[in-house]
């Protein structure tokens, strides 16, 4: 059975764990939480880069980053599922950089704020990360993304992102993205994964 190496409030885990439960393929995959911080941790044996989630495969094959397990994920379930074919597909994986990236600007502006005393914090560093994460709220406010049927992988990762947000600056972005929380209450109604994967710790 392939293993799953992450942490419960990684927005990248998350997304993995929602695609798998969309594709039917959660019974088959192993939970196993990892401690990226942690030297003995056997996930820096599993993927030099030490960062989750990694998918490590029954021949011991480990699969990194989010984006290429979830390509992996779609071909197990038979393609084009959350990855649709043809030219749509790019589509489909811009968005889900856009969402991704949301995830990777807020986690650094957490990383600078747990790793860095107050006195060592760069403003400039942590504004032009915020920067990133402020762009592309206005760009999907301005033009929620639209689906129908089983949501694709860029539909799950602005979820996730938008969850990671709430999860660790409070939820301040709601205030002036009201068609980003319909749009994100709407993605949680339709799918019970989002809820299930939630960190609540």
């Amino acid at each position: 059975m392939p293993t799953l190496r992450s942490a419960p409030a990684s927005p990248f885990g998350r997304k993995v764990k929602i695609v798998a439960k969309l594709l039917g393929l959660w019974d088959r995959i192993e939970l196993v939480n990892a401690d990226t911080t942690d030297e003995n941790d056997s996930l820096r044996q599993q993927n030099p880069l030490g960062k989750i989630p990694t998918l490590v495969l029954e021949d011991g094959t480990a699969l990194y980053d989010s984006r290429v397990i979830v390509e992996y994920l779609d071909e197990l379930a038979g393609g084009g599922v959350v990855l649709p074919k043809g030219p749509e597909k790019f589509r489909v994986l811009t968005l889900q950089a856009l969402g991704d990236g949301i995830a990777d600007a807020a986690l650094l502006q957490v990383y600078e704020g747990r790793y860095r005393p107050v006195e060592r914090h760069e403003p400039k560093w942590l504004a032009m990360q915020q920067g990133k994460v402020t762009r592309a709220l206005a760009r999907l406010e301005a033009n929620p993304p639209v689906w129908s049927g089983t949501p694709h992988a860029g539909i799950v990762a602005v979820a996730c992102a938008l969850g990671y947000l709430d999860l660790r600056f409070q939820g301040t972005w709601r205030e002036s993205h009201s068609a980003l929380v319909a749009w994100l209450d709407r993605f949680a109604q339709a799918v019970p994964a989002f809820e299930e994967t939630r960190f609540k710790g």
